[in-house]
C-alpha cells in the first residue's frame, strides 16, 4: 500500500491533508515499528494494516466531531496506548488541544518521543490511571470530546471517559461486532453518569470490514463526585 492508498482513505472521510501532514504519518509509522521491536506497542506492524487499522480507523471518529472542535477545541484520549486515536486526529487537525492518558510507563515513554518527533504542539501526556485523573481539577470536566479505543465494556468506558467531558460534550468510542446487548447493559451507567446515548454509526471503509462502529454519548450535566471509582473497580464491577 502506498501514500496514495492513505490519501484515498482520507478522502472517503472528507479529510484533505498537506504534504507535511502525510509525511508526519509516515514518520509516525517508522517510529512506531522501530520502538515496537523493543517494546510491545502493537501487534499490527505491516504498513498497509497500520494505515487502515490504526491511522484511518482512528480518524473515523472525526466525522462525528463538530468543526469548531476540530479547529480549536479540546480532546482527551483515554487509554491511548501508542497514541491511537488521539495522535492521528492531532496530525489531521493541528488546531486541536490534545491530552493523552496512559498508565503504562513504556508506552508513556514512546508518547513523549513521538510527540516531540512529530512536533505536536498543544499536546499533553498524563501518566496515570484514568480513575485517578478523572478527579484531577485540571482535567475533570474540561474537554469538548473524550475518545477511546478499548476492549473494556461500554459501562466501564463510560465511567472512565465521561468525567473528563464538559457538560454538553461528547464521548466517542470505537467498538467492533454486534454491541446491541453491551449498549443495553450500559443503560444504568448512562443514567448514573448523567449522560445519554446519541448515536451508533457503522464504519464503511475499505479494509475495515470487521463490523467496526462508533458509539456517541453526550454528557448532559455534571458527573457525580464519586465517579470514577477507585482504580480497577470500573472494570471489575461495571455500573
Amino acid at each position: 500500500m502506498s501514500r496514495h492508498f492513505l490519501e484515498q482513505g482520507l478522502a472517503t472521510l472528507g479529510i484533505n491533508l498537506a504534504y507535511k501532514q502525510i509525511e508526519k504519518f509516515n514518520r509516525y509509522y517508522d517510529e512506531l515499528t522501530t520502538w515496537n521491536s523493543r517494546i510491545n506497542l502493537t501487534g499490527i506492524t505491516e504498513y498497509s494494516q497500520v494505515l487502515i487499522k490504526h491511522f484511518l480507523d482512528s480518524l473515523t471518529a472525526t466525522m462525528l466531531i463538530p468543526d469548531r472542535v476540530k479547529e480549536e477545541g479540546s480532546i482527551i484520549d483515554v487509554g491511548t496506548g501508542a497514541g491511537f486515536p488521539g495522535i492521528p486526529m492531532k496530525i489531521a487537525f493541528p488546531g486541536l488541544h490534545l491530552a493523552l492518558v496512559e498508565s503504562v510507563a513504556k508506552k508513556v515513554n514512546f508518547l513523549h518521543h513521538i510527540v516531540d518527533a512529530l512536533e505536536l504542539s498543544s499536546t499533553s501526556i498524563h501518566h496515570d490511571r484514568a480513575e485517578n485523573l478523572g478527579h484531577a481539577p485540571a482535567l475533570r470536566g474540561k474537554f469538548d470530546v473524550a475518545v477511546g479505543r478499548s476492549v473494556a465494556s461500554m459501562a466501564t468506558l463510560m465511567e472512565l471517559t465521561v468525567p473528563f467531558c464538559r457538560s454538553g460534550g461528547l464521548v466517542i468510542v470505537h467498538k467492533k461486532g454486534d454491541i446491541t446487548r453491551e449498549v443495553k447493559e450500559a443503560d444504568n451507567a448512562f443514567k448514573l453518569l448523567n449522560s445519554q446515548l446519541v448515536n451508533k454509526i457503522r464504519i464503511d471503509l475499505q479494509g475495515l470490514e470487521d463490523e467496526r462502529c462508533l458509539v456517541v454519548i453526550r454528557k448532559l450535566g455534571d458527573t457525580p463526585g464519586k465517579y470514577p471509582r477507585r482504580p480497577g473497580i470500573p472494570r471489575k464491577r461495571p455500573l
